[in-house]
């Protein structure tokens, strides 16, 4: 392959084009298409940055605080004490490590699951069409697309039938652009390359065949990758923890400067008293939240995979627990999906033979993207006879809302057209009546209307069907959709699913609202509503939304229940007037005009059957079809979500304790409270229990509510608890001086001890709302938190714990030490009732 020649590749013709690239109209052989993906790579765009295993260990170390403890220990190591920096570095590594195993194994779980729902093209190699996955895609590989496809890589338009593609992403037009085979100006810019298919557009209608030129990074996309990812909206679940964030940043500063200057003014060494502050914003700061996070979502994952739901944005598991709200098409969620053709009526109302034919001819002869609608048409009406051929077609778009045919056949050559019936009205200058007659559309225009009404009103969804002889000479096009005959009704049903009403009712029980945004026309809507139980459900049109500024729109759309007759583009305008009313949207999609709306949603939901570029757009796409399924899925992000908030309430409550207590301590020893080194590994030692949180049990009643981040709740509930773990730790220092009469080293063991089986066991109180003797732990953070109790107990036992600066004390301490936080998990029990009740109103 020669690069100069494909650096304009759209100025080439179909030969030239395909000599670079040393392709045929046969397609690539397939060993040659495997030597070129060994070349070149995957066609995906690659993370900059080298190894993402090695990525993913040094972003342990990305803290700031961290960088700064380990420069400083490294200091210490210059100034002579080896040991301790030693041990600083030792304890640091062990904590990163944790955190790169824990993410690790997390994201090859994720990845695993990802495999199942592969985007995959149809590819022509060694004269065969085939499906592949789009990751192998390379260069001179011939590609066939329809509507809904996603364009594999940058290309060429070798044939083209009424292709539209959306380009929005490079040029920033919404209106779909219309691609035709021809040669373009080697400096033509990239929005007047009508010959060239970029990746990561889509076919909005039509049907074409390419050729790939180039592939992964080497694309337009590629190039913008960067831009492109920095435009994805910030999710409810990435703001939580953004803010949370710069709580314990502007809280960490402050008492981290509070500890060293008073460590300073009573004249303590100036190195200890940095490595001390230091270390003491190590200990604030949770440092395995990101793996925490990761492994709480993955572990959802996993348990939704298990429900046959795939997720492919870690993320939006949290977003799927907070979402209050869910959007969703009819077709194949509500009702079952299975169009059923009930009848084909002329205007009178009477079985029209001759309009059957006709539909199940335009059904059947279409190359475009085949629909549950087609194929329940030629279900009904059977395959055209073997001398009924297609010339022409004129593929269906979301703008004129119909599909054309041109068919010839003995009769002659005709225009079959069918679509909404609004949009063939307008083209018709004609009905045909009984006896074939044919009357002016106008004179019967009121008895259509009306008919169309009853249809609908009786939850059918109706087409129109209509024709016109035209010259065999010609292909027809869209400007021919002119002065045709309608010729009568299609009438379809799709009954609403048998549990879907107790599906609906319990999403509603667990505070999530169904509205329903369909194409449909209200009656039809509002029959479907009517079945699965919303009484007189608010129907809000797609013409009535026009008309409505965007406050408007924000003030109805959460108190409407069906959004009907909705353009493609007032998708999007909903969800994103619903997000700012304040509510966590969720929207399920599977068409090719649901990518927008789709990337709007706080959490996107697709199905493996739906087109591609629905499946691409998607956080979370399902396996099977239906709300019940989302049901789990919903109960498993509140899960995730639930645990990953008992970790920080675990970290932040039990840190800042330790934290004030060290002010405290430091106005009045003559010596350091706690070693840099020892408060790092009270840090470890604290953090390993929580590590098991994500196997941990969620109590059934944090679960019947959507659950968003509260920081004003978590300042409430850190600074009460932690005040509350200062008070057990000043009882342990009047112990540990006025009683024990202990030295720094008997002083630092016994608070070592105190601090780390406090903050084990208050676990097991925090973690639940509910008193801890009615909601035990998950096992494995029953057998963490024992192991932990047990290590700490015996460590200033044994050698090791020299080198950490302990040393054995009394059996006497132990005995006060367990009565000390007897008394705090007590105390902690009662204060959690009480701010449950009273602080928090909950």
């Amino acid at each position: 392959m020669s690069r100069a020649g494909i650096d304009k590749f759209w100025s080439l013709d179909r030969t030239e084009a395909m000599q670079v690239l040393s392709s045929s109209e046969s397609g690539l052989a397939a060993g040659v298409a495997a030597d070129r993906l060994l070349q070149i790579g995957p066609n995906r765009l690659k993370e900059r940055g080298g190894s993402p295993v090695v990525g993913l260990f040094l972003s342990q170390f990305k803290s700031p605080v961290t960088v700064l403890l380990i420069a400083a220990s490294i200091l210490s190591m210059v100034l002579g004490d080896t040991t301790d920096w030693i041990i600083i570095l030792i304890i640091i590594l062990i904590s990163s490590c944790l955190g790169f195993w824990q993410e690790r194994g997390a994201r090859r779980a994720v990845a695993s699951l990802l495999q199942l729902v592969q985007i995959r093209c149809r590819l022509v190699r060694d004269g065969r069409e085939g499906e592949w996955p789009m990751e192998q895609v390379v260069p001179g590989d011939l590609v066939n697309l329809a509507a809904g496809d996603v364009i594999p890589g940058d290309s060429l338009l070798l044939e083209s039938n009424e292709l539209f593609v959306d380009e929005a992403a490079f040029t920033g037009e919404t209106f779909p652009v219309e691609k035709n085979v021809g040669i373009v100006a080697p400096d033509a810019v990239l929005s007047a390359r009508s010959n060239t298919l970029f990746m990561g557009s889509h076919v909005i209608s039509g049907s074409a065949r390419a050729l790939v030129i180039r592939t992964g990074k080497e694309t337009e996309f590629g190039r913008i990758s960067e831009r492109l990812r920095s435009r994805q909206p910030e999710t409810e679940f990435q703001r939580g923890i953004r803010r949370f964030g710069y709580l314990l940043m502007e809280i960490t500063l402050i008492l981290t400067l509070v500890i060293f200057a008073i460590n300073v003014l009573l004249h303590k060494p100036v190195l200890d008293s940095f490595l001390f502050s230091l270390a003491l914003a190590v200990g604030l700061t949770p440092q395995l939240l990101p793996a925490i996070i990761t492994v709480n979502l993955s572990v959802g994952a996993r348990a939704m995979a298990q429900k046959r739901v795939i997720v492919k944005r870690l993320s939006s598991i949290e977003n799927f627990g907070s979402m209050d709200i869910l959007c969703s098409d009819k077709t194949g969620t509500i009702t079952e999906g299975k169009v059923t053709l009930r009848e084909v009526v002329d205007v009178n109302g009477r079985h029209s033979a001759k309009a059957l034919e006709y539909a199940a001819w335009n059904a059947g002869l279409q190359r475009g993207f085949r629909n549950p609608i087609d194929e329940s048409i030629c279900a009904a009406g059977g395959a055209p006879a073997a001398d009924v051929t297609v010339r022409a077609e004129v593929p269906y778009d979301f703008l004129r809302k119909r599909l054309t045919v041109q068919v010839l056949g003995p009769f002659g050559c005709l225009a079959i057209t069918k679509g909404a019936l609004k949009e063939m009205l307008a083209i018709c200058t004609q009905a045909e009546g009984p006896g074939e007659g044919d009357f002016p559309i106008e004179t019967q225009r009121k008895q259509i209307l009306d008919r169309y009404g009853q249809l609908s009103a009786q939850g059918n969804r109706v087409l129109g069907i209509a024709y016109k002889r035209v010259s065999p000479d010609r292909d027809f096009t869209r400007g021919d959709e002119t002065g045709m005959t309608f010729l009568g009704f299609i009438v379809l049903y799709d009954p609403p699913k048998a549990n879907v009403a107790q599906t609906i009712d319990r999403m509603r029980q667990l505070g999530v609202g169904l509205k329903l945004i369909t194409g449909d026309n209200a009656l039809v809507a509002d029959n479907i509503a009517r079945q699965i139980g919303m009484d007189q459900p608010v129907i809000l049109t797609g013409a009535e939304i026009r008309r409505m500024t965007d406050d408007a729109l924000r003030h109805q759309a959460p108190r409407t229940d069906i959004f009907a007759e909705v353009e493609p583009n007032q998708k999007e305008r909903i969800l994103l007037q619903l997000k700012r009313a304040g509510h966590v949207v969720g929207f399920m999609g599977d068409g090719i005009n649901d990518a927008p709306a789709m990337h709007a949603a706080d959490v996107s939901i697709s199905v493996d059957d739906a087109v591609d570029v629905a499946k691409a757009a998607a956080d979370i796409v399902l396996l099977d079809r239906g709300l019940d399924v989302l049901l789990e899925g919903i109960l498993v992000g509140r899960r995730t979500f639930m645990n990953t908030l008992k970790y920080v309430f675990m970290a932040t409550s039990a840190n800042f304790g330790n934290m004030f207590s060290m002010a405290g301590a430091s106005l009045f020893l003559p010596f350091l409270p706690l070693l840099p080194k020892q408060i790092l590994l009270i840090n470890v030692l604290t953090d390993l229990p929580e590590m098991t949180i994500a196997t941990d049990r969620v109590d059934k009643v944090t679960i019947e509510a959507p659950r968003r981040w509260d920081i004003h709740f978590i300042e409430r509930f850190m600074v009460i608890f932690g005040l509350l773990s200062s008070i057990f730790d000043y009882l342990t220092f009047g112990l540990l001086l006025l009683v024990m009469k202990a030295g720094e080293a008997g002083f630092q063991t016994g608070w070592f001890i105190e601090s780390v089986l406090s903050a084990s066991l208050i676990v097991l109180v925090v973690r639940t709302r509910m008193p801890f003797v009615k909601s035990l732990p998950g096992k494995w953070l029953a057998i963490a938190t024992a192991g932990i109790a047990v290590f700490v107990l015996t460590f200033p036992l044994l050698p090791p714990a020299r080198l950490f600066g302990f040393r054995p004390v009394a059996l006497s301490v132990y005995g006060w030490i367990a009565l000390i936080v007897a008394c705090y998990v007590c105390s902690a029990e009662l204060m959690k009732q009480w701010f449950y009740r009273r602080v928090h109103g909950r």
